[in-house]
Order: C-alpha cells, then sequence, then structure tokens
C-alpha cells in the first residue's frame, strides 16, 4: 500500500523538504524528526475508538490531523515512508521487558529492520520516550544519544534485545527476533493491546516525545521532562492538561477529548 502515501504531506509534518536518497543519513534525519514531530500517545485508546493500521486511516489521524499513536500505528506509517523512498524494511514483532517482569510478555510491540547495502539497523519510531532518537545497528554497535546510549545485544536462541544505557545501567527494553511479521500480526496484537482489559493503554493516559533536546513524557496526571540524564516530576492538575497537549505535545485535541481521555471513556 506505499503508493498510497502523501510523502509530501508525511514530510511537511515532519518539518522537512527536499529530495532524500536512500542512506544512512538519511534514515537518521527522518527517524529523529518523526519522534520529535509525532508523539507517542493512546487518546483514542482512552476514548474507546477504534485503532485502525490501514495507511489512508494513519495518514489522515497523524499527518492531517496531528494527532500521534502508539508503535502500530506510528512505525507502519514510517515503513510506508521509508519503503516509498526505496528502503528496504522488514517489519518485526517484539517482547517488551518493563523494569520488574517476572514473566514473559506477548509480542505486543512492533519494530522494524532497515537494511542499507550490507548494513543493517533497528528503527523504532513507535516505543516512545525510552525509546531510541536514531536507529541502532543490529551488528551490536552501541549508539551515544541525547540521556544514554543503544545497543542491539545478542540472547538465547537468535533473539535479540534493544537495550537502553541509563544513568550508567544497561536495561533491557524489547526482545525480538529477525523473523518478518505479517500485517495480520499486528491486527491481532493491535486488537489486544488496545482493549484487553489489563493493558496499559487502557488504563492509563500516555503521552510522550523525544527531541535532541529532552524527553517529555505525561502519564496520566503525572508529567515528567527529562533533559540528558535529568529528571523533573510534576504533578498536573485536570485543567492544565488540555493546554499541555496542545502547546506541550503539538495534537490536536478539544478540551473535551483531553479530559476524557484522562479519566477513561465509559
Amino acid at each position: 500500500m506505499t503508493h498510497m502515501i502523501d510523502l509530501d504531506a508525511y514530510l511537511a509534518r515532519l518539518g522537512l523538504t527536499g529530495r532524500f536518497e536512500v542512506t544512512c543519513e538519511t534514515l537518521q534525519t527522518l527517524h529523529r524528526a518523526h519522534v520529535g514531530a509525532i508523539p507517542f500517545e493512546n487518546l483514542d485508546v482512552r476514548l474507546r475508538r477504534p485503532i485502525r493500521l490501514d495507511l489512508q486511516s494513519l495518514q489522515d489521524k497523524l499527518v492531517h490531523r496531528r494527532r500521534g499513536g502508539y508503535c502500530f500505528e506510528q512505525n507502519t506509517l514510517f515503513a510506508a515512508a521509508l519503503e516509498t523512498l526505496g528502503f528496504e524494511v522488514t517489519a518485526l514483532e517484539a517482547r517488551v521487558r518493563p523494569p520488574g517482569a517476572t514473566r514473559v510478555l506477548p509480542r505486543t510491540h512492533m519494530t522494524l529492520s532497515v537494511r542499507i547495502g550490507r548494513r543493517a539497523f533497528l528503527a523504532d519510531v513507535g516505543f516512545g520516550g525510552s525509546g531510541p532518537l536514531i536507529p541502532v545497528p543490529l551488528d551490536g554497535t552501541v549508539i551515544e544519544q541525547s540521556g544514554g546510549a543503544y545497543a542491539v545485544r545478542k540472547a538465547e536462541r537468535g533473539v535479540l534485545v534493544l537495550c537502553q544505557r541509563w544513568r550508567g545501567e544497561w536495561r533491557d527494553l524489547y526482545a525480538f527476533t529477525q523473523a518478518p511479521a505479517l500485517q495480520v500480526d499486528f491486527e491481532v496484537a493491535n486488537h489486544f493491546t488496545s482493549t484487553y482489559p489489563s493493558s496499559p493503554f487502557v488504563n492509563t493516559l500516555t503521552v510522550q516525545r523525544s527531541e535532541p533536546a529532552g524527553r517529555y513524557i505525561l502519564r496520566d496526571r503525572t508529567y515528567t521532562t527529562q533533559a540528558g540524564e535529568q529528571e523533573t516530576v510534576r504533578q498536573m492538575q485536570d485543567d492544565e492538561i488540555p493546554a499541555l497537549l496542545r502547546d506541550g505535545f503539538g495534537l490536536d485535541v478539544t478540551d473535551e477529548e483531553a479530559y476524557l481521555a484522562l479519566r477513561g471513556a465509559t
């Protein structure tokens, strides 16, 4: 479906213009611009609206209506843009490894492998405030970024793990293999993630955006800003949330949508 993407409108949403070649520099530029311009957010999940993964719906929401989305939405759109530009992209499923997890979680995260010549990179614009600003080589090279570093390490039986160094300590973010996933796999995972009663996306409002200058994370009423490894946490009042979503995150939402997403539509 990549022929359906309005590449000019997508690049304008990212604040980019000009022609782009299939190079590592282009991939870095697009990745950094995407995570800075299109927030990770789950307002529609909290509003009990269906999360659609067809490209027309994604362009309408994330590009034309200036909203954000979570991994399935973000990385599906990013993959389509990359393929339109001529990049070789493979969609992958991953198991998130949150801090303190004591069990293996289902494959509910979408990420991407992008090959440029002989090099392959993990590209992920849909992991929110903990995700990389630029793609991470799949060969284990450590990539220094704002607020720490990232690397992909090998685990058992062909499993790879994206790791982040934060405040001097390495932590796992998610595990994956390089087996290609199909769109139907993401449809199932998307339905589970957006509707299962115990899903964190169903139960917690989250809006996150990352740029070289800092990372900005809202979870319900807790607003966290990170500059490097310095962190500031503030508890927001309900009447502050709509302005934060619009002015801080650049989301085109009404006051009513903001309040309903915060409290959870019934």
